[in-house]
């Protein structure tokens, strides 16, 4: 397709987020990256947050992160037992919200090493999920 057509169609097709929820669907992690700056953008987006561009196209990240802030939500064994919250900073430079499978919740902490992976929701539907990055070592920073 010539360039100039797809800036003319970059309002067509389905919205971002469903373009997110299919590669979720195929087992596939993918997020934004913009053309004109190179930044790497989540929440998908219509348009780059860092420079307003529409020139963004759908990349494969490292999916490795640090876990940035953790909070442990307590319920009542009957309803499932506690479960984790966490914000992670991906390597690319998005920060994203999700979950550490995998982990004792007094292990995940902040400064975790994660790697992202496709788990299942709470209704069953794709998600994104994160595991303890064993490869990553000790390292300081994502």
């Amino acid at each position: 397709m010539d360039p100039d057509q797809a800036e003319a169609d970059w309002t067509r097709g389905p919205g971002p987020d469903a373009v997110f929820a299919q590669f979720l669907a195929a087992g596939e992690f993918r997020i934004q990256c913009c053309e004109a700056c190179g930044s790497h953008v989540f929440y998908p987006r219509l348009t780059c947050s860092h420079c307003g561009s529409v020139a963004l196209r759908w990349v494969r990240p490292s999916g490795r992160g640090v876990v940035h802030a953790v909070s442990i939500v307590n319920r009542r064994s009957d309803q499932g037992g506690p479960y984790n919250v966490v914000l992670v900073d991906l390597q690319e430079g998005p920060r994203m919200m999700g979950r550490v499978d995998g982990q004792p919740q007094d292990a995940i902490r902040i400064g975790l090493r994660v790697k992202a992976r496709v788990g299942c929701g709470a209704g069953g539907q794709p998600c994104v999920v994160f595991d303890a990055d064993g490869d990553a070592g000790d390292r300081a920073g994502p």
